[in-house]
């Protein structure tokens, strides 16, 4: 699916429209919503970001990717960060939620069965270190 929008008036109406649609090509019953509105797609990915940051695998990976780096984030830390992730998230300007999402994921594929994210694993790392800065500051105030 592609970002697309429409305007009527003064309001903007943004929404994904499949891949099938733009290229006119034959689909068959079990296919995807030919046309989703933006809000809700992305609300769905969020939600599925921090589903993905709170699973055992994913707070593993990050532990590995940090240690590798020899301290520049404690594990305590990390770990805070990736639990809070949701009250952080609310926090952010919305340019920044976007640019972190852009950061996370790799892709998103919208079937009939539901919404798959497919996660960049080595931006997990990099989004825990930046999220830790902020708190480090505080911290030495």
């Amino acid at each position: 699916m592609t970002p697309t929008s429409t305007k009527k008036g003064a309001k903007l109406y943004r929404y994904y429209v499949s891949m099938d649609v733009i290229r006119n090509r034959e689909t068959g019953e079990e296919t995807a919503p030919m046309r989703l509105a933006a809000g809700m797609v992305e609300d769905a990915v969020v939600t599925e970001v921090r589903r993905i940051l709170q699973t055992p695998e994913v707070v593993a990976q990050v532990m590995a990717a940090l240690k590798k780096e020899k301290g520049a984030v404690s594990e305590a830390d990390a770990i805070a960060v990736l639990h809070e992730f949701s009250a952080l998230w609310t926090q952010l300007f919305p340019a920044e939620q976007a640019r972190i999402i852009q950061l996370l994921v790799q892709r998103v594929t919208v079937t009939a069965a539901g919404l798959e994210v497919d996660i960049r694993r080595e931006g997990i790392a990099g989004v825990v270190r930046e999220m830790v800065a902020p708190r480090g500051m505080e911290a030495a105030e």
